[in-house]
């Protein structure tokens, strides 16, 4: 696999992972990337970058067949309300591309909320900062290179 930043981020903290890998150069569904690796979508999760009202970013990552619950996310980091980020503006703020969006690696550290579902896993799965690969690793494994808290997001 391809070393992208968010895996030589993992490499430099020592971090436990493994990753996986799927043939496709377009952004493609959550679903389908679960499809794609053989693996239940509850246990992939997608990262997705809202704005408050404040102007601050946060990036929320749920299962990829789930929605973000826009209040319940702005609740969970005390703001009154939450949008999901303009495509257009993905790229500039984080370094990724819409469907090879990382936690980690980010141009800047956003603070971090993964849906309570994650606790009913060992580990889970996300992007590995770009289209077509994904890293598996643990929440506390997570928690050493990116700010993040567990909290009941989705709808």
């Amino acid at each position: 696999m391809e070393k992208t930043n968010a895996v030589r981020i993992l490499d430099k903290n020592k971090i436990n992972y493994k990753t996986y890998s799927y043939v496709h150069t377009d952004a493609i569904s959550g679903v389908e990337v679960a499809a794609a690796l053989n693996q239940n979508p509850d246990h992939v999760f997608k990262t997705l970058v809202t704005t408050a009202k404040s102007k601050q970013h946060y990036v929320f990552m749920i299962p990829v067949a789930k929605e973000l619950d826009l209040k319940k996310a702005a609740a969970s980091v005390n703001e009154k309300s939450v949008e999901m980020l303009k495509l257009k503006d993905l790229f500039p703020l984080t370094g990724y591309v819409h469907g090879g969006c990382s936690p980690i690696g980010m141009k800047k550290a956003f603070t971090t909320v993964i849906d309570s579902s994650a606790a009913n896993y060992e580990t889970i799965i996300f992007s590995a900062g770009k289209i077509g690969y994904q890293i598996e690793t643990t929440f506390d494994e997570l928690k050493k290179v990116v700010n993040i808290s567990l909290a009941d997001i989705i709808i």
